[in-house]
C-alpha cells in the first residue's frame, strides 16, 4: 500500500486547494456603476438569500471554482445582492430597499427586497447579467454548476448574444460551444 507522509500530503491538499478555489472580486452594486464610467463592462449579480440551500452550494460550488472566478474577474464586475437583504439601492434614478425588513429573520426567509421585485426575481438563486450600459439582458433562474455558468459568461461577456435571435440561433451557440472547463 502506499503511504503518504504528512508532509508531502499538506502540500499536495494546500496545492489541489490553490489551483481549485478561487475568489471573486465582489463589489456592491453602486461601485459597479461607478465602475462602468471608468472602464465598462458588463455585470453579473448573484442574487440570493441567507436561507437558501442551493445559493450555499452555488457559491461554494460555482463561484469559487478556479476557472470561474478567474473568467468572471476578468471580464465582469461582480454583484452579490442579498434579495430579502435590507441594502438600500440607488438605480435609474429610483431609490429601492426593503421596507418590511426584519432583522430578527436575517438568517432566516425575510420580505422581498423592493429591488429583487423590480428586477421580477421569484426564485433563488438567480443570476442576472447587465450589459455595459446597465440594460438587463437576462436573469438566468436556479443553481447553476461551472460548466453551465460558462456558456453564459461567454455569450454575455461583450455583444455576442445580440446575435441570438431565435432558439435555433442559441440552439447553434451551444452545439458550437467549446467549454474550457
Amino acid at each position: 500500500m502506499f503511504k503518504l507522509n504528512r508532509g508531502l500530503f499538506l502540500i499536495f491538499f494546500l496545492s489541489f486547494f490553490v489551483n481549485s478555489s478561487q475568489e471573486i472580486n465582489w463589489i456592491s452594486f453602486e461601485k459597479a456603476i461607478e465602475a462602468q464610467k471608468t472602464l465598462p463592462k458588463n455585470i453579473i449579480m448573484d442574487v440570493y438569500t441567507n436561507w437558501c440551500g442551493p445559493c450555499k452550494l452555488m457559491e461554494k460550488n460555482t463561484f469559487q471554482n478556479k476557472f470561474i472566478a478567474d473568467f468572471i474577474n476578468k471580464n465582469y464586475y461582480a454583484v452579490k445582492f442579498n434579495g430579502e437583504g435590507n441594502d438600500v439601492i440607488n438605480f435609474m434614478g429610483r431609490k429601492f430597499e426593503n421596507i418590511r425588513y426584519d432583522e430578527s429573520k436575517s438568517q432566516s426567509r425575510n420580505s422581498s427586497h423592493q429591488f429583487t421585485q423590480f428586477l421580477g426575481i421569484n426564485a433563488y438563486p438567480t443570476t442576472i447579467f447587465f450589459d455595459d450600459k446597465m440594460n438587463l439582458i437576462t436573469p438566468i433562474r436556479g443553481y447553476l454548476i461551472p460548466k453551465q455558468l460558462e456558456i453564459y459568461l461567454e455569450l454575455f461577456k461583450k455583444d455576442q448574444y445580440k446575435l441570438i435571435k431565435s432558439q435555433e440561433d442559441f440552439d447553434r451557440f451551444i452545439k458550437s460551444f467549446k467549454s474550457s472547463l
